[in-house]
């Protein structure tokens, strides 16, 4: 703001910004923004999405094909259809790694198959393999239900609730948020689980979709669509099953 002050040959007021002052405002702003930066100085991982609707080309990534997983047309635009057998693709980025806050979603459908289901395995290239971040199903005859779980230094939180059934053979919105406290789980927009985690950011791996990375518990269904954010998105924000 500007400050009154009297011309002593005129008698009038008038207004004036001291120096002083824009020297000040500036030195504030410069600090808000230092404040405004990741703690580490490294810029956040941008959002990413991955579309499953070709076998050459995933995220600006080539993928590595295990089995024989097809390309197949579906009511909400073309997907890629796992057989629950051997099928599997492999691609060469952890689109999460670095984020202290994170948004993973995908819009998947289950088509039965064998109870425990490894669909998507996001790992970091650590020793043991031990740090990583998942979707998961178990199936239950016409049914199934969501498992997800992040692992890491010090912390391992799984979010999986059996009464929390859904029927197979439809097309859902799946997604697990971490907002610097607390970890969620959603289906359809919907809360199927929390818990409170002490989660520190991953580092940088490699993702595997269709199977567990290290080659078991394969996923019979497909996949349309998934998308990654370095920040805890709230319901309103998912992709849900837009094209």
């Amino acid at each position: 703001m500007g400050w009154m002050v009297t011309n002593s040959h005129t008698g009038r007021a008038h207004s004036r910004t001291p120096r002083r002052a824009i020297h000040l405002a500036k030195a504030a702003l410069a600090l808000l923004t230092v404040a405004s930066l990741p703690a580490t100085g490294q810029a956040k991982p941008a959002t990413v999405v991955w579309r499953f609707d070709n076998l050459r080309h995933i995220g600006g990534m080539t993928p590595r094909i295990v089995g024989a997983p097809a390309i197949v047309k579906t009511p909400i635009g073309k997907a890629m259809a796992f057989d629950g057998v051997d099928d599997a693709v492999y691609l060469d980025r952890h689109p999460l790694a670095g984020a202290a806050h994170f948004t993973a979603e995908a819009v998947f459908r289950p088509d039965g198959g064998a109870f425990a289901q490894r669909w998507m395995h996001l790992a970091s290239d650590d020793p043991g393999g031990q740090t990583r971040m998942l979707f998961e199903i178990r199936v239950l005859g016409n049914f199934w239900y969501l498992d997800t779980f992040v692992k890491g230094p010090g912390y391992a939180q799984a979010l999986i609730d059996p009464a929390k059934l859904h029927p197979i053979g439809r097309w859902y919105h799946v997604a697990q948020t971490y907002d610097g406290t607390t970890y969620r789980s959603y289906v359809d927009g919907v809360l199927e689980g929390e818990a409170k985690v002490a989660f520190t950011p991953q580092g940088s791996g490699k993702t595997s979709v269709g199977v567990r990375y290290t080659g078991v518990d394969f996923f019979h269904g497909a996949v349309r669509m998934a998308r990654f954010a370095a920040e805890a998105l709230p319901p309103s924000q998912f992709r849900t099953l837009r094209k």
